[in-house]
């Protein structure tokens, strides 16, 4: 993976493979601080401590389909070799939250990548998960929030055309407004 809105699909996909209901992405970005920090947290099925502590053994993957999972293996090996870390935090029963930092101007640190096309992806890709993300830029956020708009669109599907429009165009205005507007921005509906 080349960007790091892959490795953000990659491990959202695993909190829906392990149940969860509600899943928070969040990429702050501190340029203070010169740091780049992601997390995904959910409310899925956790793990134990044990299956934590080898979660990033590259031949250790509770898929069926191949015998290895790279994912995280590799998102903590850039993470390190950028001067940051990774973690995973997860109690069985309750979910699990993993967070990765980066020194955010580290040569070697991968791009950001499509972040908003990502959370788009996410959300129409899994309706029934409720989606929250989060885009802080030092002081300013766009935050992400899709149950006021499933709640506003009933049973109209989300990848309708002019609704998918919608989407798209209010994630990528909010990741940008974050880099050219001094104030924060929140979703509103507005049809």
């Amino acid at each position: 993976m080349n960007e790091l809105a892959l490795h953000l699909l990659d491990i959202a996909e695993n909190s829906v493979a392990a149940h969860a209901r509600t899943v928070q992405l969040s990429v702050v970005e501190d340029t203070r601080a010169d740091r780049l920090k992601l997390s995904v947290a959910d409310d899925g099925k956790g793990m134990t401590a044990e299956k934590v502590a080898h979660l990033a053994d590259p031949f250790v993957t509770s898929r069926t389909t191949r015998k290895v999972g790279l994912g995280i293996p590799l998102l903590k090996a850039a993470a390190e070799a950028c001067h940051g870390y990774l973690t995973v935090d997860s109690i069985p029963g309750r979910g699990t939250t993993l967070e990765a930092e980066f020194q955010r101007s580290h040569i070697d640190r991968m791009p950001l990548g499509d972040v908003a096309g990502t959370v788009l992806t996410l959300v129409v890709g899994w309706p029934e998960v409720h989606w929250i993300f989060r885009y802080r830029v030092d002081d300013q956020e766009f935050l992400f929030d899709d149950q006021p708009i499933k709640e506003e669109l009933g049973d109209m599907p989300l990848c309708e055309p002019e609704i998918l429009a919608f989407l798209r165009q209010s994630l990528a205005e909010g990741v940008a407004s974050l880099h050219t507007n001094p104030d924060s921005m929140s979703l509103e509906l507005s049809f």
